[in-house]
């Protein structure tokens, strides 16, 4: 492994770049709002039933746009009642655009915004220095198990803050995805973190079942156009390749071998289908909804 390999999440704005041309290229919020307006609204409606208030908290919301999605549907099953949404967020530059895609959002009344620019494990900290004891309806953890140094331990703590009737729900990527696929072949290689990013619903699905725990599982159709990774020289196609891997400069830093290495498996069917010359990469993701 080439030593000057960097974790793609030491550089934010690198980060932030490709995160973006990802979403632009990918049907994951796509297939995300499908499952958000079609299955989740049963679930909202069984979390909760019959009180004044409820207490959502988002771990790792980004710039909201999904959690106001959720919101929606949580207003629309449980109408006229007060929510209380704790956002958990790392990033300062995404609490911001949180903040103002809420401030253009109509119909947000009854809702009530706490902002916590922290961690997941910062939050943990936070409420044992505080002595937290609020407990939660509805908890949602999409993409973020990635960057946390033990998911098993994290879904452990959060399930531990949900009410009697209290739901977890978990979005990562497949396990018989093409991100599965390339992490089973390259986690040594393209790990850089100390962080356990390379993790799938795969892995999830088998802490729970080690445990007993109850959850219901569901697969998300995706896709990504990933063709310009394979144009040498195309930003968009190398800031693709650094989400893909979550290597900062892939195309610069990899060794030859292992460069070579992920193209082929990036074409590879296990991964990819090509269509009208095209190259469609299997984004597909998967949502776990734990129980207390």
């Amino acid at each position: 492994m080439a030593s000057s390999m960097e974790s793609l999440v030491s550089d934010e704005t690198q980060y932030l770049k490709s995160f973006q041309l990802f979403l632009d290229r990918s049907s994951e919020h796509q297939c995300m709002q499908n499952f958000i307006d079609g299955t989740l609204p049963d679930i909202l409606a069984r979390v909760g039933d019959g009180k004044s208030s409820l207490d959502v908290m988002g771990i790792g919301s980004g710039g909201g746009e999904i959690d106001l999605q959720i919101l929606s549907q949580m207003r629309l099953k449980h109408p006229g009642v007060l929510i209380n949404n704790e956002v958990v967020e790392p990033s300062g530059g995404m609490i911001h655009n949180y903040k103002v895609l809420v401030s253009k959002t109509p119909n947000l009344e009854n809702i009530n915004f706490t902002w916590r620019k922290m961690t997941s494990s910062e939050y943990e900290d936070h409420r044992e220095e505080n002595n937290v004891d609020t407990k939660m309806d509805f908890i949602h953890m999409i993409q973020m198990l990635y960057y946390v140094s033990d998911p098993g331990a994290t879904v452990k703590f959060f399930r531990s803050l949900l009410k009697p009737n209290g739901k977890l729900l978990i979005i990562l990527v497949s396990g018989a995805s093409g991100w599965s696929e390339l992490w089973k072949r390259y986690r040594k290689e393209l790990c850089k973190s100390e962080i356990s990013q390379y993790i799938s619903t795969g892995d999830i699905k088998d802490y729970l079942d080690a445990e007993g725990i109850k959850y219901q599982s569901y697969e998300l159709a995706s896709s990504m156009d990933i063709t310009e990774c394979f144009t040498e020289g195309d930003e968009k196609g190398e800031l693709l390749l650094d989400f893909l891997t979550e290597v900062l400069n892939f195309n610069k830093t990899a060794s030859p071998d292992l460069k070579a290495g992920v193209m082929a498996l990036l074409r590879d069917p296990v991964c990819s289908t090509e269509i009208d010359g095209r190259i469609i990469f299997n984004n597909n993701l998967g949502a776990i909804v734990v129980e207390p």
